[in-house]
């Protein structure tokens, strides 16, 4: 199985399509590729016109709904790596994640939360998917998600 067939294979036992419109909520666009190295701007738990995570962790939001925003958050990374390039193969690695997660004074888990995306990207990518990381917790992100990620990955292409 390649890394395309890893992506859909777990976006559907996630429950969620990818294959729509990637909304963004800004005029910026949502992936640079410069000299081999792709930036994809943040991204939210949003599906089609949802963000299906929302909240604040630690509080309404648990671990585990925050891990599934992050799941979501990678996802919607690699959708648009993959439309740029036609195909996940054209991922040489992926350099490095941050994942933003909005939650409580309490909260400390945030490494936690991103343990989420990082699986999505070894599942899908394999070693290609190991990174360095860095999770902190903030007080608001946009349009209230429990989780933002972004991402930079080197390319083939």
């Amino acid at each position: 199985m390649n890394a395309d067939q890893r992506f859909d294979d777990l976006a559907r036992r996630l429950g969620y399509s990818f294959d729509g419109e990637i909304k963004i909520g800004g005029n910026y666009t949502p992936l640079v590729v410069d000299v081999g190295v792709a930036y994809v701007s943040g991204q939210v738990p949003r599906v089609g016109d949802s963000v299906v995570v929302t909240g604040r962790v630690g509080a309404e939001v648990s671990l585990e709904q925050a891990q599934l925003a992050a799941r979501i958050c990678a996802l919607r990374a690699l959708a648009l790596l993959r439309r740029q390039f036609g195909s996940l193969e054209q991922v040489s690695r992926i350099l490095r994640i941050t994942v933003f997660v909005q939650c409580t004074e309490s909260f400390t888990l945030h490494s936690e939360v991103a343990d989420g995306a990082s699986a999505v990207l070894f599942d899908v990518l394999g070693e290609a998917g190991r990174h360095s990381r860095t999770s902190v917790g903030v007080f608001q992100l946009p349009k209230n998600a429990s989780v933002e990620l972004d991402l930079m990955a080197s390319t083939k292409a």
